[in-house]
């Protein structure tokens, strides 16, 4: 019988909220990260294009288990628009479809058509996009010209705050849930408006709990990684702090054992439905919960270790 390889690299456990540069892919920054980190295990949680920067989360270790809660997550964007050109690729990286005149077009007549964009609505993903058809990456099939059937998707924009407007060209604040594609928004808005549109500017400000928080900027990872491991975990956020806006429901030793051996247990005053935090006690994060529909707290995913 062989000999099991050791795993190469360090036990990390936590949550880096890297403020991912412009111009390299997600897949770029947390393999640098983790280098850097010089750890066993990291996962990012939503891919960012190349042209877009700001959050993006990488979990360590355990934390990975937690990365498809922040995947399903809202998101909040940042994005300026150019009007009056569209694209083939809905932002500066593609070639100009078409180029239309913008007269007439200021804050008011780009306030009046918001509201069309809010709440449920239905959006095509684009070509440009990591979505597969047939094992195939969208994106690279648009790159070899090939455009593909793909159907439509319920999507919920929560907010659309528009900022400033200079000439042809605004800013808006986008809060969206999980599959949204704000080059299509920003597309979508350009073409009611009658002029066309396209993103000039991408930057991802909150996911999930993280909202309107602190980064860490890649040179900050580098210069942490010069001082030593204790510099480096320093950035991270506790693991439950990915869960931050679910309730908490903390368990007594017996409650724990039977939920650990995968029972569902009976805790006093625990909410009445939904997913929660799991505690032993006060304070030992040891996974994710659901209510059932007898009021009982049903593990769902716990951590282990």
């Amino acid at each position: 019988m062989g000999r099991r390889r050791r795993p190469r690299g360090r036990v990390v456990n936590g949550i880096l909220l890297l403020d991912k540069p412009l111009g390299i892919t997600s897949n770029d920054a947390l393999q640098k990260v983790k280098h850097l980190f010089f750890a066993q295990k990291a996962g990012h949680t939503g891919s960012l294009d190349p042209l877009a920067d700001g959050m993006l989360p990488i979990c360590f270790g355990i934390a990975t288990r937690l990365s498809a809660f922040l995947l399903d997550s809202d998101k909040h964007y940042h994005v300026r628009v150019k009007l009056g050109q569209t694209t083939t690729t809905a932002d500066t990286e593609g070639e100009v479809l078409e180029t239309r005149p913008t007269d007439g077009i200021g804050r008011e007549q780009i306030e009046a058509v918001l509201p069309q964009f809010t709440g449920l609505i239905s959006q095509l993903p684009p070509m440009y996009s990591a979505l597969k058809h047939k094992s195939e990456r969208l994106y690279k099939l648009a790159r070899e010209g090939i455009e593909v059937e793909r159907e439509p998707r319920e999507i919920t924009i929560h907010a659309l705050e528009l900022g400033e407007v200079e000439g042809d060209e605004f800013e808006l604040d986008v809060h969206c849930s999980k599959g949204t594609y704000v080059r299509t928004l920003a597309e979508d808005i350009g073409e009611v408006l009658g002029c066309g549109a396209h993103v000039i500017a991408l930057r991802r400000t909150g996911v999930g709990p993280y909202t309107g928080m602190d980064m860490v900027t890649m040179e900050q990872v580098q210069e942490a990684a010069l001082e030593g491991d204790e510099a480096l975990d320093a950035l991270l956020l506790p693991v439950d702090t990915a869960l931050s806006d679910w309730p908490a429901v903390q368990l007594d030793a017996d409650s724990s054992y039977y939920l650990k051996m995968g029972q569902a247990v009976v805790v006093p005053r625990a909410p009445t439905e939904g997913w929660v935090r799991l505690y032993e006690g006060a304070d030992r994060f040891i996974g994710v919960g659901q209510i059932q529909d007898d009021g009982k707290v049903a593990p769902k995913r716990l951590l282990g270790g």
